[in-house]
């Protein structure tokens, strides 16, 4: 399968409000049970021992949708007695209303949490280097054309002091089989975007190119044959 990136109804910024909101909750149901709260989390769990005690831990998620992910690492790091502060951006105005709205349900973990509408591909020029401990991406990267995915892989590598993560989706026809099963009886939005999302999605040689051509020679490269999901992640030497 050859890359190809095709509008995403989610993306629209007239987008029906109801049916955003129902297909965020979809992403979620993903997110949770396929992979990409692991994705994270199991990064930051593997890292947190080398953490500093004395302030904390920052990380900005790039493309935050209903803030489900920031919200769970706020979680996870209160269970394990880490103070974790989550900076989303989003570009989508409506996206960030109901992420508001998600989090404004657990006010205690929301108020480590902070909603900023951004571009991606401006927060080398909102944020000095090293603004964040950790920058991490999960599902957005595959919206974007081949120099985009640099520009924005280049700023996460800049703005993090200590580490990024990336997680997407693999492309290949079996995830695509996997994508139309998920999506049956779905609403067209979830369908159509799944679908797009997938052919957007990148292979294991794509993924690590990408990674050499930026010098990230400190991340490694995961992929899980479940999920149809990669993660490409590490802490930078001396962190």
């Amino acid at each position: 399968m050859r890359r190809r990136l095709s509008p995403e109804l989610m993306d629209d910024p007239a987008a029906d409000r109801g049916q955003l909101d129902r297909a965020l909750g979809y992403i979620r149901a993903v997110n949770k049970r396929l992979g990409g709260v692991r994705a994270l989390i199991g990064r930051l769990e593997r890292w947190c021992q080398r953490w500093p005690t004395d302030r904390p831990i920052t990380l900005l998620d790039i493309g935050t949708g209903s803030a489900d992910l920031p919200l769970e690492t706020v979680r996870w790091a209160r269970r394990r007695g880490f103070d974790v502060r989550v900076t989303g951006i989003d570009v989508h105005a409506t996206t960030l209303e109901l992420a508001r709205e998600h989090i404004g349900r657990e006010p205690d973990l929301a108020e480590r949490i902070e909603l900023v509408r951004a571009d991606a591909l401006e927060l080398g020029e909102r944020f000095h280097a090293g603004s964040f401990d950790y920058v991490h991406a999960g599902l957005f990267l595959h919206h974007l054309s081949e120099v985009r995915v640099m520009t924005v892989l280049s700023i996460m590598d800049r703005l993090a002091s200590r580490g990024i993560v990336w997680n997407d989706l693999v492309r290949s026809p079996a995830a695509r089989g996997v994508i139309h099963l998920l999506t049956i009886g779905r609403e067209p939005m979830v369908r159509h975007d799944a679908r797009v999302s997938v052919e957007a999605g990148f292979t294991r040689a794509e993924a690590l190119d990408l990674a050499r051509r930026l010098d990230l020679g400190y991340c490694t490269y995961e992929w899980s044959l479940l999920t149809h999901r990669f993660t490409l992640a590490g802490e930078k030497p001396g962190a």
